[in-house]
């Protein structure tokens, strides 16, 4: 499933690195940790987005002036979902860079229909290849086009499908159709604009700095609804847990799918409009 964490910003012009995720991937670690449920100590079947708003670019980053912002966290387990939002909502504010934010509410997204071939847009970039310690292997180039890019994403996706749980071994060998098709006309406008769609990106794991690559453009998967589901709620490529690999669909408006999540402890929209109004009154 998937929610999307509105916050108040209390700092508009506040700041983030360009990309951010790392950041986030230590708060929501943090809030995992504070939790204090050892289950999750070391869960990492889940995905999110970066920060959502109105942005202008300096070179400190990315300054947020919108008076929201908006997380989108995803996991196939509710369970974990509810669990980090009862941590997150006891904190009157959380510092993510120079922001600082109060969580508001939360909204769900629903599941939208998709079929066997379904054009995705990223969300925050697609990594390929876990990083190892004094390695640079995860930094190297491979051409979105060629059949190694989709073979090694429908490795890394059957793995985390057969790790979540839920599947046969017959369903996951059913699953054999799995081919990635990047939007041609996308990556020739980049690279006439001198522009790029495969970036190096920093990634921390037990405070150790590594670098990863990670690739930003639409591409149509041909897959079985079961693993473009999987995918859509759980991220695609490796490092999901550390902020990589959201989707959506191409041309869609999540918030048109978006609806009050009520959890015990977490404010909905309407309450959290509510309690505006009291405190404007």
């Amino acid at each position: 499933m998937r929610v999307r964490i509105i916050f108040l910003l209390k700092n508009k012009g506040g700041y983030v690195p360009f990309h951010h995720q790392y950041l986030l991937a230590q708060l929501i670690k943090g809030l995992i940790l504070q939790g204090g449920d050892r289950k999750y100590r070391d869960y990492v079947n889940y995905n999110f987005s970066g920060l959502k708003g109105q942005t202008k670019i300096s070179r400190n980053g990315l300054h947020y002036y919108s008076s929201r912002i908006t997380l989108v966290l995803s996991s196939s387990d509710k369970d974990f979902i509810d669990y980090l939002l009862k941590v997150l909502f006891t904190f009157e504010q959380v510092e993510v860079g120079n922001l600082m934010i109060v969580p508001e509410y939360v909204e769900q997204e629903h599941m939208p229909e998709i079929s066997e071939a379904t054009k995705f847009i990223c969300i925050s970039p697609l990594v390929l290849l876990k990083p190892e310690f004094n390695d640079s292997t995860a930094k190297s180039f491979i051409n979105p086009t060629s059949d190694q890019f989709s073979d090694m994403l429908y490795e890394s996706t059957i793995q985390r499908m057969e790790s979540v749980g839920g599947f046969t071994q017959e369903q996951l060998a059913s699953f054999y159709k799995f081919q990635v098709v990047p939007d041609r006309n996308y990556l020739n406008k980049i690279r006439e604009g001198q522009k790029k769609f495969a970036r190096i990106y920093p990634l921390f794991d037990q405070d150790v700095k590594y670098e990863v690559r990670g690739y930003t453009f639409p591409f149509t998967l041909y897959a079985a609804r079961e693993v473009q589901e999987f995918i859509f709620s759980n991220g695609l490529g490796s490092c999901t847990h550390k902020g990589f690999g959201m989707l959506d669909i191409a041309n869609s408006d999540p918030t048109q799918r978006a609806t009050p999540y009520e959890v015990e402890g977490v404010k909905t929209r309407s309450q959290s409009q509510q309690q505006q109004q009291h405190s404007d009154n």
